[in-house]
């Protein structure tokens, strides 16, 4: 056999130990909410990317906000011996069982993107700085409408603390005008469908409102969908809340007035990376469990000047 021959046939009989010393590192499973919307799909990719793109293998998983289903995440996560689990809880209180368990199995836990109500259990809670991020948003969504008109409020899903948050983020801006009246709040738990809906209802019993804020985006595009089928889209003031790919192109369009972009692209990573210190070191690369990422108002004038390099990922 030639020099050529032996080359090539050492390199093929070496590839399956390559994979192998590539994946050496052991399991990251990362959990996240629903990927059927955007936002999920994103935190996901990136913390997967990061995990492979520092030796790890990685998995997601998705519990669409039901506890039992996370719990049983958590159990194959053990199961497989993970070094790590990336989290995104499906409830602030319900979750803590599930965390319980995996840090009792030795498995440490980051928390991202929404908290649950415990400390001391997770190694770190990566979230974006939603009562900023909401005043922010009320804020320009002020400036849209001026001080004086009515709206109604989409609201999220009530077992998540960030609907809360952003909900009294808005509040905080918006009571100072007494000129504004908010004519009803509705939950639609995150999701556009029921954003449709919901507007639907509320626009039967309020048909003169002058605008819509909403606690996310896929809410705010099920609006712009029922206003539109009504005919009353054209000079609404409405707000939305994640920076979604949809939202960003409802913004260029002229439908929406603006999303708040929450850096789940850049918490997702850092995640990842600091389960990767505490694997390798057993230290933890920020002190302070709880940490946020400020959000960033994206509206018109923003995207005349800035463009996105991907899902949530905005270059400044």
């Amino acid at each position: 056999m030639n020099l050529f021959k032996r080359t090539i046939l050492a390199s093929v009989l070496a590839l399956p130990f390559m994979a192998q010393s590539a994946m050496a590192n052991g399991l990251i499973s990362i959990i996240v909410n629903d990927p059927s919307n955007p936002y999920w799909l994103a935190e996901g990719n990136v913390a997967k990317a990061t995990a492979e793109k520092l030796g790890y293998s990685a998995n997601v998983g998705a519990h669409k906000g039901d506890t039992n289903t996370e719990s049983n995440l958590v159990d194959t996560a053990i199961t497989n011996q993970a070094k790590a689990i990336i989290l995104d809880p499906a409830n602030a209180d319900g979750s803590i069982g599930a965390v319980k368990k995996a840090v009792d199995a030795g498995i440490p836990v980051f928390i991202i993107n929404a908290e649950i109500n415990q400390t001391g259990l997770a190694k770190a809670q990566l979230v974006s700085n939603n009562a900023q991020g909401a005043a922010l948003g009320a804020m320009a969504w002020v400036d849209a409408m001026g001080d004086k008109g009515s709206y109604v409020e989409l609201f999220g899903a009530p077992s998540d603390n960030n609907a809360q948050t952003r909900s009294n983020g808005f509040e905080t801006v918006l009571s100072q005008y007494p000129g504004l009246e908010k004519k009803a709040q509705e939950v639609a738990n995150w999701d556009r469908t029921q954003g449709y809906n919901k507007m639907q209802s509320m626009l039967q019993a309020n048909p003169d409102i002058n605008g819509v804020i909403s606690g996310n985006d896929e809410m705010a595009l099920g609006a712009i969908a029922a206003l539109k089928e009504a005919g009353k889209l054209e000079g609404k003031v409405i707000g939305g809340f994640d920076g979604s790919p949809d939202a960003v192109a409802a913004v260029k369009a002229g439908e929406l007035t603006y999303t708040v972009l929450q850096p789940v692209a850049i918490f997702a990573e850092e995640a990842v990376r600091q389960a990767d210190e505490y694997i390798n070191t057993g230290k933890l690369k920020v002190a302070e469990e709880k940490q946020l990422f400020d959000c960033i108002l994206v509206d018109s004038n923003v995207l005349d000047v800035y463009s996105f390099s991907g899902p949530f990922q905005l270059d400044r």
